[in-house]
Formats: C-alpha cells, sequence, structure tokens
C-alpha cells in the first residue's frame, strides 16, 4: 500500500510504501474488541469497597434471648439484615484485569492500523517537530491538514516543542511509538504517524 507523504505545512513530502501485513489487512471487530476490554478493564481502579459484618463495629452480643419472645432468632447486630449492619456479598478492592495473549494483542494493534488505513482516517507526516512550542502556530498546521481530532504518534523520542504546543489542544493526543495502543487509535477520528513512527511499527511486527 502507497501512501502519500505530507508536511506540517501541508506540502508535499514523497510517498511511503506501507506493509500489507500490517496496515491491509481486513479488519475483524472481535479482536479489537477483546483488545478494547482488556485495556479497559486492566486501567479500572478496582478501589471500590463496601463494609462487610467483618467491618462493622458493632457488638456481638447476642440481641436477646433464644425463646420466649415470639420473634426471630437473632445474635450478632451486625448481620445484613438490620440496618447499620454488614453489607452481603458488597464490591471488595479487587484488580478488574484480565489476561489477552500477547500475539491477540499484537494481531488488535494490526487490525486498528488497517481499520484506519481502510476508512482514510491515516495520515502520515515527513516528522512531527516545532523549533518553538506555540499552541497558535500549531493550530495553524492542524488547519491546514483537517485534524481536529486526532492521535499522533512519533518515534522513540518526542519532539519537545511539538508536545508542548500539542497538550493544551482538545481531541489531540501525542504519543511515542512506545504508547500506541488499539483504544487510543479507535477514540480518535485520525491517526497521525511520522515517517520514524512508521518505521519503528515496520520493525516492530517484522
Amino acid at each position: 500500500m502507497e501512501l502519500k507523504v505530507t508536511t506540517l505545512e501541508g506540502k508535499d513530502a514523497g510517498s511511503v510504501q506501507l506493509s500489507d501485513a500490517i496496515f491491509g489487512l481486513e479488519p475483524r471487530a472481535d479482536i479489537i474488541q477483546r483488545c478494547v476490554q482488556w485495556q479497559l478493564n486492566k486501567r479500572q481502579a478496582g478501589t471500590h469497597k463496601a463494609q462487610g459484618r467483618a467491618d462493622v463495629w458493632r457488638t456481638g452480643k447476642k440481641m436477646y434471648k433464644q425463646k420466649g419472645t415470639g420473634g426471630a432468632r437473632h445474635g450478632s447486630a451486625r448481620v445484613p439484615q438490620f440496618r447499620g449492619g454488614g453489607r452481603a456479598f458488597g464490591p471488595v478492592v479487587r484488580s478488574h484485569a484480565t489476561d489477552l495473549p500477547k500475539k491477540v494483542r499484537a494481531l488488535a494493534l494490526k487490525h486498528a492500523l488497517s481499520a484506519k488505513a481502510k476508512d482514510g482516517g491515516l495520515i502520515v507526516i515527513d516528522n512531527a517537530a516545532l523549533e518553538a512550542a506555540k499552541t497558535k502556530a500549531l493550530l495553524g498546521h492542524f488547519s491546514g491538514l483537517g485534524l481536529t481530532n486526532a492521535l499522533i504518534i512519533d518515534g522513540a523520542e518526542l519532539n519537545a516543542g511539538f508536545a508542548t504546543a500539542a497538550r493544551n489542544i482538545p481531541n489531540i493526543d501525542v504519543l511515542p511509538i512506545q504508547g500506541i495502543n488499539v483504544y487510543d487509535i479507535l477514540r480518535r477520528h485520525k491517526l497521525v504517524l511520522t515517517k520514524a513512527a512508521v518505521d519503528a511499527l515496520e520493525a516492530r511486527f517484522k
């Protein structure tokens, strides 16, 4: 697959040949969905907690005698039946993380990249660099490229001026190649890769 390369200023910078094994697959929604669910499960805090009967500070003395009251038989006042008692089967602090094989994660990333390439949401630029960290100047470049909602992936090191200028723009995410992930690719309308990012992806899946 051949794709045109442009500069931040919108000028032509040649073309790049993209691997069909990474960008030319037929996207499978089931694989992508598994990876997105794995990511969301992994980042869930799991800090919810309710007090069980063991956590409630309340006397454990028998409430009243066993027989002769005409009422039900009760012991501790900490049980869930009573107001102020512990909650039965309440949430506890735990990890929500699930397992997903590395091969499935890698395949899901390829399918997400292929989905962006198929629907025309993939843009390749020669580099993502600014001399001065000016948000206004970067907004001008983005408007020229038609970017209002995008994920921008650079090489192993982000350009400091570009990253600083972009972090105050809503709906624009900038990540190094190590941070590329399925969820962020799907949540933005456009995926912008630098030539360094393309080279790194092809080296990773070689």
